[in-house]
């Protein structure tokens, strides 16, 4: 079990928090963050030290951070293992854009006092990057640009309490099934947290048990990550696209940003569906607290027989405390608990 101290720098993307451990006390080897995001899964100390950040008292059900390890080459500033209350993730778009808040707050990468810098970051699903605007010494704003993204599968009738769903399976860095919550007699608010949190996980749960979510070249990105239950708000004169939604992911955890990698699975949609595309439009995404993400395609692509696109997120991150974590060894609570 953990017995050392950890220290941990926490922020919030749009309401979300993301809790950063530069330097975890547990070893997390690898040849690539992908190898160290797999031998992590098997490994008892990274799972502990998981836990222990992500349970009650020191986390909640809807904790959400990630390990500092190398990036997979010199090309990379860093490299990071995502983790929730249920594992660890293959993709995270909030988490990326805190990280790359983080990454210029602490001096890690150097950034002009106006303009932008570009901090590059290896995840499990592969390099992306975190362009950090600044105005007056502070960060304004980060861009997140991830790798393509691109749809699987659509119109699946998926059968649930609230009737059939038509889901759409989608790569964002991870595999997502969208939803239109309207079609399920559901709206996107608070009021209705734990009936969408409900036919997520059924989602989510009948689509893995048809295994029909399987990434086109890596099996270990495979297997429906989250269902992103949306509601459309209709087109701006300009072909803005405006949409609210909640992305219920792992085991019925409830993303408060617009979810940064879901963005990007909306994005690819859209895009197939002809309302979005390069130079605009662009879609705004709300989250059910009301916060957004600014979406826009940058850039088209292919993955084997698929057509892509190159997606880039815009929100921002806020620092919310430095934490010095420790474990009484009488503690009989460790590494904690976690009530939904």
């Amino acid at each position: 079990m953990i017995t050392q101290t950890v220290a941990t720098t926490d922020y919030h993307t749009a309401g979300e928090p993301f809790r950063i451990v530069a330097q975890p006390p547990v070893p997390l080897p690898g040849d690539s963050v992908a190898d160290r995001r797999a031998r992590a899964l098997a490994s008892t100390d990274a799972q502990d030290l998981r836990r222990l950040l992500c349970s009650e008292p020191r986390g909640h059900a809807d904790m959400y951070g990630g390990f500092i390890v190398p990036p997979d080459d010199d090309g990379a500033h860093l490299g990071v293992l995502f983790w929730h209350k249920d594992g660890f993730s293959t993709a995270c778009g909030h988490g990326t854009i805190a990280l790359g808040a983080w990454a210029v707050d602490t001096g890690l990468v150097a950034a002009p006092g106006d303009g932008a810098v570009d901090v590059v970051v290896d995840v499990p699903s592969g390099r992306v990057t975190a362009r950090v605007h600044r105005a007056g010494g502070r960060t304004v704003g980060v861009d997140f640009v991830n790798v393509p993204s691109y749809v699987l599968a659509r119109d699946l009738a998926v059968p649930t309490t609230r009737g059939t769903a038509s889901a759409t399976l989608t790569y964002g860095g991870a595999i997502y099934a969208s939803v239109d919550a309207t079609s399920l007699g559901l709206v996107v608010d608070p009021a209705s947290y734990a009936d969408l949190i409900a036919v997520g996980r059924e989602i989510k749960q009948a689509l893995d048990a048809d295994g029909l979510a399987v990434h086109p070249t890596d099996p270990r990105l495979s297997g429906v990550y989250g269902t992103i239950l949306y509601e459309d708000l209709g087109t701006d004169a300009d072909g803005t696209v405006r949409q609210r939604n909640v992305t219920v992911f792992a085991d019925g955890q409830v993303d408060r940003s617009p979810c940064g990698s879901g963005t990007c699975a909306r994005l690819a949609v859209l895009a197939d569906d002809g309302r979005v595309g390069v130079g605009g439009p662009v879609l705004e995404h709300t989250s059910i607290v009301g916060s957004t993400f600014t979406g826009a395609v940058v850039g088209t692509t292919r993955v084997g027989d698929l057509h892509a696109v190159v997606p880039q997120v815009t929100g921002t991150a806020y620092r919310t405390g430095e934490h010095r974590f420790v474990v009484d060894p009488a503690d009989t609570l460790v590494p904690g608990f976690v009530l939904r």
